[in-house]
């Protein structure tokens, strides 16, 4: 197994391990049967199937295509490298993120990972089967990994997916930092540069009422600053007082994993489509 394949794994562990001490891991508030069904299946088939065969296949067309292309950057210096990959895979990924929000075919996919009452490292990865293989970033990665930035993106990755963590746990960190005053000045660069559990449980927050909900911006993923760039920002330092869904019809397992081809709740449309900016409205999902 590679190096940093080890290390991302000991970062979710590690993450894991806080949460089973101070908020619990194994059992969150409001969880359901079909929660641990949708994040077991959606990370395994995205870890074991879908990103190894994206990263792989987006490297073999590269190649198919632009055969020269095989290891053209790797002689370029490292900051140009990790400037490449912070485009092409995570401003990328925020603009997907941004489109999944505003479309409501692709919101189908991206809905079981706000269908959690709960925010935790389980959710992680917790999205539709067909969510990641549409992912543009993942196929951008793989033709620069062919194109030689496969030892940058190795350290990029774990970087990237130890804030993306830390992002969605229910530990927060950020405030107890927050609580000490000599660090406001860090603080108010941090919580503009990448994801902070704060700026993204904002993100999940389950109600448009609630002034410290905003899953119709916070879209970032390692780095926050692209909500700031594109006017998509929320900071509040605050945390929503549910996370979830709103006004949105259950959804199963099954369909949460394999939408379109299990459909059994209503038409696919936006949490705030059914009674929009509706305080009083029923949720639910």
């Amino acid at each position: 197994m590679k190096p940093e394949i080890l290390i991302i794994f000991g970062i979710f562990v590690a993450f894991a391990i806080v949460e089973a001490v101070n908020t619990g891991f194994f059992r969150k508030p409001g969880q359901r049967r079909k929660d641990v069904i949708v994040e077991v299946i959606g990370a395994g088939v995205l870890l074991a199937l879908t990103q190894p065969l994206i990263l792989l296949s987006s490297a073999a067309l590269t190649g198919l295509l632009w055969p020269t292309a095989e290891g053209a950057l790797a002689h370029w210096p490292i900051l140009a490298q990790v400037g490449l990959l912070l485009i092409f895979d995570d401003m990328t990924q925020y603009g997907w993120h941004r489109l999944t929000h505003s479309v409501p075919w692709l919101y189908r996919l991206h809905r079981p990972h706000h269908d959690a009452h709960y925010m935790s490292v389980r959710i992680v990865y917790r999205n539709n089967i067909f969510y990641y293989a549409l992912m543009p970033s993942l196929w951008f990665s793989g033709a620069l990994i062919y194109m030689g930035l496969g030892s940058v993106y190795a350290v990029y990755l774990v970087v990237k997916l130890a804030v993306i963590t830390g992002a969605h746990s229910d530990v927060r960190w950020d405030q107890k930092l927050y609580a000490i005053p000599a660090l406001s000045p860090l603080m108010w660069v941090l919580e503009r540069t990448i994801s902070t559990p704060a700026t993204h449980a904002a993100h999940h927050g389950r109600h448009l009422s609630d002034t410290a909900t905003h899953y119709k911006g916070n879209f970032g993923n390692l780095l926050f600053f692209w909500d700031v760039l594109f006017g998509t920002a929320k900071i509040t330092r605050g945390y929503p007082s549910a996370f979830g869904v709103e006004n949105l019809a259950e959804a199963s397992a099954a369909e949460q994993l394999l939408w379109p081809l299990v459909r059994s709740s209503p038409a696919a449309v936006m949490p705030d489509e059914v009674h929009p900016r509706d305080p009083t409205a029923q949720s639910g999902a």
